[in-house]
């Protein structure tokens, strides 16, 4: 540590760490302590009418959090958004995983490239727009149920919108990237002797990957799942675009408390899904292992 910041001064000088210190503390306060610590007020006061903020009504109470406990349709929600979220994260890791693994073992040259350029060229239309083509495949007369329909696989359009199915289809595209990343800058460092080697002695490849790939990826791993697992907890787009009427999110039931100017409900909402993605993420760090030190890797 110091011979890190001895470095960083011959390279920045003192004017260029105090200018680096000051900006990064300037954003960490202002735009994620401070207006955490204002949700975090407004969570514990009532919903009052503006004349009578301030007045003797305006004390720090539980109610907007024991809400959700005794409101069965907002903790149905609630309870249907992590389980979702922990599916959409599950399927994501199943699908990047072998994408990721091909990227930094296999593929090379042109190929590599290829297949980095087709993961990336998506991300440059607007979110909502790919959400919308979504909402185009899956739709009772879409794409996919025209093919399905074509070579006979079925005889009746499937409503892939009932459901979470189409939500959690249209989520595990919109993230794949920050699954993706995570797992393939842990895999590229592997060093490819260890792979040859176990196949030299006649490891499978189940085996190697179970036993060599995996736990040396353990930290890309817990990275991508703790940013899938909290961009769809936090997803507004893509449950309201692609979700059915049974499919209501519980960041939709936070904005419809904001966009309803009750604040103070959807802050306490607010935290406590801000909560639960910290346990998320200890829990991450529990089940693979690793510290935050190794995750800044």
């Amino acid at each position: 540590m110091r011979k890190f910041r001895q470095d960083a001064m011959r390279s920045f000088g003192s004017f260029g760490i105090t200018f680096i210190w000051v900006t990064v503390g300037s954003w960490l306060i202002f735009m994620i302590l401070l207006p955490q610590l204002i949700m975090l007020d407004f969570s514990f006061r009532p919903f009052l009418p503006l004349r009578k903020i301030g007045g003797p009504e305006d004390i720090y109470t539980l109610k907007n959090y024991i809400v959700l406990f005794t409101n069965e349709f907002h903790r149905a929600i609630f309870i249907k958004t992590i389980w979702t979220s922990v599916l959409v994260t599950t399927v994501a890791l199943f699908v990047c995983y072998p994408i990721a693994f091909y990227l930094a073992k296999v593929a090379r040259g042109a190929r590599f490239a290829w297949i980095l350029m087709g993961l990336i060229i998506p991300y440059w239309i607007n979110e909502l727009l790919r959400i919308f083509a979504w909402q185009l495949i899956l739709a009772d007369a879409g794409v996919l149920n025209k093919l399905l329909l074509a070579i006979d696989i079925i005889s009746n359009p499937i409503n892939f919108r009932a459901g979470n199915s189409a939500v959690i289809m249209g989520m595990v595209y919109a993230y794949i990237l920050f699954m993706v990343f995570p797992l393939y800058n842990a895999i590229e460092s592997l060093d490819r002797n260890q792979i040859d080697a176990a196949r030299d002695l006649g490891s499978s490849w189940l085996r190697i990957h179970r036993r060599i790939v995996i736990p040396y990826a353990k930290p890309g791993i817990a990275v991508g799942c703790i940013m899938t697992f909290m961009l769809a907890a936090g997803s507004i787009a893509a449950p309201q675009l692609l979700g059915s009427p049974s499919s209501f999110w519980f960041s939709q039931v936070i904005y419809t408390n904001f966009e309803c100017a009750n604040w103070n409900q959807g802050a306490a909402y607010a935290m406590v899904l801000a909560g639960l993605c910290l346990i998320f993420i200890f829990a991450m760090l529990k089940i693979f292992k690793v510290d935050l030190k190794e995750l800044a890797k």
